[in-house]
């Protein structure tokens, strides 16, 4: 199933479970939002006195540099995900505590860059540029992540518009990294060495990535109650 068939999927639960309710009790907010998860759109309804479902979509793309101890590179992050949460509220209020899970479609590319001198140190050994090709990579992350966090907010309360805040953190789990240069044009010994060195240039690249297996959330919304 592609990001964009479960995003409508959970859509189409959401209303699912919005129709069970008694039409007169029934209620739906949405919520636009915006942080480290990108841009989303949220929709929530009560289960409960003092709990809501909220399901949603988060898309964006950051690009940014970074480095191993051996190569630099340009970088970017693809976001993409669709989670589906239950908010509650402990106390008369706004405080909420948030759990559930989240389809992961996140991913980051990498494009490795030679340095001033228009080589590459890879491993300890010096490479060309011309003679290494491409040097890119993919770091993926697990599918389903639990999240967990606490926010401020309850967009079904009351009728009009509210503000809310979100504070958690997405187990995405440790990334898988890939590696590879494309069109070697050194002889046969001399790419049959550079695949080594690169391959063991991919786990110093896992290390640099480890931090994004807990991946933070602070997302800020603006909601309208229906």
């Amino acid at each position: 199933m592609t990001f964009n068939a479960r995003a409508v999927f959970l859509f189409a639960a959401l209303a699912a479970v919005h129709a069970t309710h008694d039409a007169a009790a029934a209620e739906v907010a949405a919520t636009a939002d915006i942080g480290t998860t990108g841009f989303g759109l949220h929709l929530s309804t009560p289960l409960a006195t003092n709990l809501n479902a909220r399901i949603g979509i988060n898309v964006a793309n950051y690009s940014y540099d970074g480095h191993t101890s051996d190569v630099d590179y340009d970088f970017k992050l693809k976001l993409a995900t669709a989670d589906a949460l239950l908010d509650y509220h402990p106390f008369e209020g706004s405080f909420r505590i948030s759990g559930g899970v989240v389809y992961n479609g996140n991913k980051i590319d990498a494009r490795a860059r030679p340095n001033a001198a228009g080589s590459y140190d890879i491993n300890g050994t010096v490479y060309s540029a011309a003679s290494v090709g491409r040097l890119d990579g993919k770091i993926d992350f697990r599918k389903a992540a639990p999240y967990l966090g606490i926010g401020w907010g309850n967009a079904v309360k009351q009728s009009g518009w509210s503000l809310g805040l979100d504070l958690g953190v997405t187990f995405q789990g440790s990334p898988k990294t890939a590696l590879a240069s494309n069109g070697c044009t050194a002889s046969a010994g001399t790419c049959a060495q550079l695949a080594r060195d690169v391959a063991a240039e991919n786990v110093r690249l896992a290390d640099e990535v480890d931090d994004f297996k807990l991946y933070p959330v602070i997302r800020a919304g603006v909601s309208y109650r229906f």
